[in-house]
């Protein structure tokens, strides 16, 4: 199992001392109350949080909300809050996640509630916020990591299908995701999980322990969970270990060029590398090209699935104080490391002077270029980057009773998140290994070497190797704390029965840094972008209101209004959002219901506090000049390029909330106990929407807008050649390349998406075969638009050939009960998606998990758990290596687990 490094640890321990002694504090605290008498404490009235602050005895509302219970995340094969809400079927939109590659957040996981992005999705655990992830997704958008909150204790996650900012405040636009934890537990209980992937990679571990005690005014429960996983490599699933298969060629791993573009022929020199990337070195040569390379370059370094290794405890204690009042804490606080890799380390001569120097061996400008091996390094995982994370999270309250029916709860709570980046990178000295010393520059401002061509024709040792690489230390963080005072209870009493009302109070901040590395401002490192701190934090202020009115037996009218206040030194913006839904009941059997809300956003904070950052892409394609080539996209010497182009993104202060509405009609049908049907249709509607540029998006158009497939004169087209620079026609190096890129956060002008959730469920009863439970969950996405300047057409997303969000989306599951036997079987079915080149689409597909339990005695069980049963891969050759649609559908094939469960 991989360690966290003992001096991350120590550096922990020393920023964040203060919160490590709250939480000790109040565990040793209970540590002393666990004394108490015997007896079982009264139990208190609690609201729950489900789209509404007031209790109520319906499980079903004017909003739908769709259960996952802790028992639905082990049974199907989840092993933590995102796997299970990655499969939602409201979950349409594409994310990058922890195994997406080149990224920003490679050790986070999103979802995309409705395809409306990760930041518009409120994430609550027992009702409360948590902290950001420290680094934005994207570069940009802040979101909470849900890779990071494990299944140990998990009663229900409950998702609120549609916009609550009048209930819940800013982000609660395309839906809330409420993580209710376990609130008793009784004795011990132990569960063991050991699996991996049929086509090897992947293998991990995960031991959890969970327990709790009642006494006579206290009640504590508490949890531990281990994990551990390796990482999938891309060379270990055989359709993607070349990325030659399609006749491509092969990548340059050692090459020579002069100015103009022609490669040096290489002679006999490639030899001394054929041990190299597993002995696929191979020459490259003609009129044009002669250098070294290999099929293997790229496979031999990306990881498809990242290497983890987690630790998590949990703590909670209720303590009664006397029968109207109740004292509540819990404390999490988890550790995770995670490691992938995309590429090995690359060098270029005079990377940042145009590539290329003054050769003065051969009087000629050369540019000289290579690409590492695994072999050279000792391994391809001793270039891994590594996050070393630390999420800590703690409430501290009193709730009880007023005068009458109403109740209070008055809470505190605090998160913190922190992640230490380590990334190898190579030292500013590689130049002079391979060139020996700058002899000076000449007139047109190129270096001048007289480089040793026998060390560049010879692999590096391991150890060589090493005394090139450094690595490169940054550390983020972000934090929030919120104090809350909410009451509710009967207020008047209508012909229908009484009126209820609930009132908040919240007062709160957050923050965030990101610090990196110096050492990238001092010339440490090689072709190293200047890295800035950033950093920023604001305060909150909300008051809301929330009642209900029962205008007829059958007729429940709730209305709610929330006035959130945001100040960022000294400015201030508030923002006043409400609500309405609306249920009639003709029939116990039948419930109509509608729902209305506004909504708002306020800027994600790395939008406004981010630094002029520059730096690189990992790889870029340049639509245009392969258009302008006549070669397909896969071919395409342009396509992919690696290292790809720079980019400028910056911050923008000036940003406005974004505002919006929702609205919703639908019903639920119950004929019996055993059986219900429901149909719900939504409606989403974001304006002065925050979003950031991307930089593919913004190729694809800029090649369109030249191309004449879009107006070149439209305000999009401009916009898009304006920030994607190029080179000179008359260059002397590279011209037409595309210099640098343009990106920031603009207040786009409006999206707006609607569509329908289908959910059934049966129980079906029998005297020999057993019970079973058929449930059944379809999304279907009717519209979808994005406008980004006022004046510019509406783009349908649904008919974008480069937009991957799922149009829809469809879950099938049979729960299987006999005797000591437990199965369940869950089918889901993605609707289609534009294959890599853009020029049609990828089928539909189907992918089914299966778990199967056997209860040996009353506290032992065993069970097996088996994810792809059909071992099935969505392939696409159309888009080049890595022949998968990367995002939407991982290449990892069939995997299964062994699972032991004992209770003590």
């Amino acid at each position: 199992m991989h360690r966290t490094s003992q001096a991350w640890f120590d550096s922990v321990k020393t920023q964040f001392n203060f919160h490590f002694t709250v939480i000790a504090a109040a565990l040793l605290s209970y540590t002393g109350l666990a004394h108490a008498d015997d007896s079982q404490p009264d139990a208190l009235d609690k609201i729950t949080v489900t789209g509404s602050r007031i209790a109520r005895s319906a499980k079903e509302g004017p909003t739908s909300v769709t259960v996952i219970t802790g028992a639905d995340i082990e049974k199907q094969g989840y092993t933590n809050v995102y796997d299970a809400l990655n499969n939602l079927t409201q979950n349409t939109g594409f994310t990058q996640g922890a195994d997406f590659g080149n990224t920003f957040t490679p050790a986070a996981n999103a979802i995309s509630l409705r395809g409306l992005g990760p930041n518009h999705t409120l994430t609550l655990i027992n009702g409360r916020r948590m902290a950001d992830y420290p680094t934005a997704y994207q570069g940009q958008v802040n979101f909470v990591n849900l890779a990071d909150i494990p299944s140990v204790l998990i009663d229900r996650i409950e998702i609120l299908n549609g916009g609550a900012s009048a209930i819940y405040g800013s982000d609660a636009i395309a839906g809330v995701v409420n993580i209710i934890l376990k609130k008793h537990l009784d004795g011990v209980n132990l569960n063991l999980k050991v699996g991996g992937a049929e086509h090897h990679g992947g293998e991990n571990a995960r031991l959890q322990l969970t327990g709790g005690k009642s006494w006579d005014q206290l009640n504590v429960i508490y949890g531990l969970e281990l994990s551990q996983r390796n990482p999938i490599w891309s060379r270990q699933r055989g359709f993607m270990s070349d990325a030659t298969a399609l006749g491509e060629a092969p990548s340059p791993i050692l090459a020579r060029r002069i100015a103009g573009g022609r490669y040096l022929d290489s002679g006999s020199a490639c030899g001394n590398f054929a041990g190299l990337f597993a002995g696929s070195v191979q020459t490259v040569g003609n009129a044009q090209k002669g250098y070294c390379a290999s099929g293997l370059l790229r496979p031999s370094y990306w990881t498809i699935q990242t290497g983890q290794a987690t630790q998590n405890g949990f703590f909670s204690a209720n303590y009664l104080l006397n029968p109207h009042a109740e004292f509540f804490s819990d404390a999490m606080l988890g550790f995770k490391r995670t490691e992938n890799n995309t590429r090995g380390p690359s060098w270029t001569a005079a990377a940042g002077q145009g590539n290329y120097f003054l050769n003065q061996n051969t009087g000629n400008y050369e540019s000289w270029a290579k690409r590492f091996a695994p072999e050279e390094l000792g391994g391809a995982s001793n270039y891994n980057r590594k996050w070393d994370d630390l999420a800590a999270n703690l409430t501290l309250g009193v709730r009880g009773d007023l005068i009458g029916s109403w109740n209070y709860e008055a809470a505190y709570n605090a998160s913190l998140y922190t992640s230490q980046t380590t990334t190898p990178m190579l030292l500013s000295s590689v130049n002079s290994y391979f060139l020996g010393p700058q002899l000076g520059t000449d007139n047109k401002g190129a270096p001048i070497y007289a480089p040793n061509l026998g060390r560049f024709y010879q692999p590096l040792t391991p150890a060589q190797a090493s005394s090139l690489i450094d690595n490169s230390v940054s550390h983020n963080k972000s934090w929030l704390q919120v104090l809350s005072l909410s009451a509710s209870g009967e207020a008047f009493q209508l012909p229908a029965g009484p009126a209820k009302l609930a009132g908040l109070l919240e007062w709160g901040s957050q923050g965030f840094s990101n610090e990196p590395d110096q050492r990238l401002n001092q010339g440490v490192f090689y072709n190293a972008s200047p890295a800035i701190n950033a950093s920023g934090s604001r305060s909150r202020q909300a008051l809301g209101a929330e009642l209900l009115l029962p205008l007829a037996k059958p007729v429940n009218l709730t209305l709610s209004g929330r006035y959130d206040r945001y100040e960022i030194t000294g400015n201030s913006e508030g923002k006043f959002t409400y609500g309405a839904g609306l249920e009639y009941r003709p029939a116990s059997s039948l419930l109509l219901r509608g729902n209305y809300a506004t909504s708002f956003r306020a800027p994600d904070m790395s939008y406004l506090f981010q630094t002029q950052t520059r730096g690189y892409y990992s790889s870029t394609t340049d639509y245009w000049r392969c258009a302008q080539s006549g070669q397909p996209l896969a071919n395409c010497q342009y396509a992919g390029m690696s290292p790809g182009s720079n980019y400028i993104s910056n911050g923008n202060p000036g940003l406005k909330p974004e505002n919006g509405k929702s609205y919703g009609l639908g019903f639920v049908w119950s004929p019996s106990k055993d059986a219900d049907l429901s149909l719900d249709y939504w409606n989403i509607t974001i304006n002065d929407l925050v979003t950031t540029l991307s930089a593919d998006k913004l190729l694809r158009d800029e090649a369109a807008c030249r191309g004449g497939n879009l107006d070149i004169h439209s305000s999009a087209c401009q916009d898009a050649l304006n920030r994607v620079q190029r080179n000179p026609a008359n260059a002397l190096v590279d011209p037409g390349a595309i210099n640098t890129i343009v990106v920031n956060p603009i207040n786009a002008a409006s999206e707006r998406t609607s569509g329908i959730d289908l959910s059934g469920k049966y129980r079906l009863r029998t005297a020999k075969l057993g019970d079973f439970l058929f449930k059944a969950t379809y999304t279907k996405v009717l519209t979808h638009t994005y406008q980004q300047f006022a004046n510019d057409p509406v783009q349908d997303e649904l008919a974008d050939l480069t937009n991957t969000d799922w149009p829809d989306k469809l879950s099938l599951t049979t729960d299987w009960n006999i005797g000591d036997w437990s199965s369940t079987l869950q089918l889901t079915r993605y609707g289609k998606i534009p294959n890599g080149a853009g020029t049609g689409y990828l089928t539909p597909s189907v992918l089914a998990n299966l778990s199967v339990t056997y209860q040996l005695n009353k506290k032992t069980s065993v069970g097996l758990i088996v994810n792809n049963l059909q071992d099935f891969v969505k392939k696409d050759y159309t888009g080049g290596w890595p022949y998968y649609p990367v995002g939407s559908y991982t290449p990892y094939g069939r995997q299964a687990w062994l699972e032991l469960n004992h209770k003590f």
